[in-house]
């Protein structure tokens, strides 16, 4: 079973230019024989119609020879099955294999890729493009990318779109092993004593969660005072002594950096860091939960929803890229354009990743794209190759035929001029 089975033709009608230069290389083949004729009918009345008649006769000889030899290119002509014709059709897989084996050897190879990338200048490029105002070939170049940008995602499917890079990213978060990650960014932070606004920010919740639940704080006591307390109200006063001893150690955590709980609290964060990195039983835990977030439709509802939102926001902002360029967002692009160009460290650094990319991209997915083109042009039938080739290429191939008539008798005048010397 073939990979890309051959599709019918879509014949492409040809180009303008094409068109014209068929019609004046045909016409000039058309001249010469009526000038031919006209020659031989009155060669006798001067020896100049001789000369002439050289020239036409060899003109056509040449017309004629080099419209057999462009049309045997793509077809029979005459529909003469002459052999050696209609070359293109016939070797149409062999030149999906050297045109793709051509693609490989002087684009695709890595060691190519590197070395035609290590001139490129992109973060230069990137620069100019970003600081220079819309006018010009900048402009152009952004207003094309804008409307590019604005068609693509308006074509793409909101809803399949949006369920594709949240299948993405939840597969990517599944295989991730989160546990050892956070377990490492939890000691770094610690090491380094960047933890402490994790402690003050856990001390500030408890004080808003004790806050908030006073109430239940004091109905818990009353239900579980005596009757003898309820009675005399010592249960009243006993919630606000418990209410006040918390709030006050609270209040001392947030305060003093060297309180007993403080330090205890700081030794539980360590062990967790410790457990997270190298304990099966709390990284398990941890990719449980992980499951179970993922797995939650909630989730899945909210990334729907910010995908709408981010997809409606990068089409309003590529269908007005000069309201893009303006503000704060416009004066940090520009920024960081002006940057490219003048800090010659980042700019090594931008173009050294884009090199890498770009080679790493052809060491992973060259043969891939090659593939993909042969496989293409194979699945292409006749008359398609032919006609999109003849398209490309047969203005210029239109050029041999007027040559070879005008060439053709140039060289027809120049033997008869010969042969009456002689």
């Amino acid at each position: 079973m073939k990979l890309f089975p051959r599709r019918p033709a879509r014949l492409e009608p040809p180009p303008p230019q094409l068109t014209r230069m068929r019609l004046v290389a045909t016409g000039l083949l058309v001249a010469m024989a009526a000038l031919f004729l006209i020659a031989r009918s009155v060669e006798g009345a001067h020896p100049a119609w001789g000369y002439v008649k050289a020239f036409a006769e060899a003109a056509m000889v040449g017309g004629l020879a080099d419209w057999f030899a462009v049309t045997a290119l793509f077809r029979h002509p005459l529909a003469l099955p002459i052999p050696h014709t209609a070359i293109i059709p016939r070797n149409k897989d062999r030149i999906a294999d050297t045109l793709a084996r051509f693609l490989k050897e002087n684009f695709l190879i890595p060691g190519v890729v590197a070395r035609r990338m290590r001139g490129v200048d992109l973060a230069g490029a990137a620069g100019r493009w970003l600081t220079q105002p819309g006018g010009g070939v900048a402009g152009r170049l952004r207003y094309g990318a804008s409307r590019l940008a604005v068609d693509l995602l308006q074509s793409l499917d909101q809803e399949r779109l949006g369920g594709v890079v949240r299948s993405a990213l939840s597969d990517q978060l599944r295989r991730l092993d989160i546990a050892p990650m956070l377990g490492q960014a939890l000691h770094a932070a610690i090491e380094e004593d960047r933890h402490a606004p994790l402690m003050n920010g856990m001390i500030r919740w408890a004080a808003r969660v004790l806050e908030a639940n006073e109430p239940i704080i004091r109905q818990m006591v009353h239900d579980r005072a005596g009757s003898i307390l309820r009675w005399t109200g010592l249960d009243e006063t006993l919630a606000n002594k418990i209410i006040d001893g918390l709030t006050g150690l609270v209040n001392d955590m947030a305060e003093d950096p060297g309180h007993p709980l403080r330090h205890k609290a700081e030794e539980g964060l360590a062990r967790l860091a410790i457990d997270l990195k190298y304990d099966p039983d709390t990284q398990a835990k941890v990719q449980a939960f992980k499951a179970d977030l993922l797995n939650n439709p909630a989730l899945g509802d909210w990334w729907q929803s910010v995908w709408e939102m981010l997809r409606a926001r990068m089409i309003e902002t590529a269908a007005n890229p000069d309201a893009m360029m303006a503000g704060q967002l416009g004066d940090a692009l520009r920024q960081l354009g002006q940057t490219l160009q003048t800090n010659p460290e980042l700019a090594r650094t931008v173009n050294r990743f884009v090199r890498r990319a770009a080679v790493g991209a052809a060491s992973d997915y060259g043969d891939a794209i090659v593939r993909l083109v042969s496989d293409t042009i194979r699945g292409w039938d006749e008359q398609t190759i032919t006609n999109r080739l003849e398209n490309a290429v047969g203005r210029d191939l239109q050029f041999i035929r007027i040559n070879g008539t005008l060439v053709g008798g140039l060289v027809g005048l120049a033997i008869h001029a010969v042969d009456g010397w002689l």
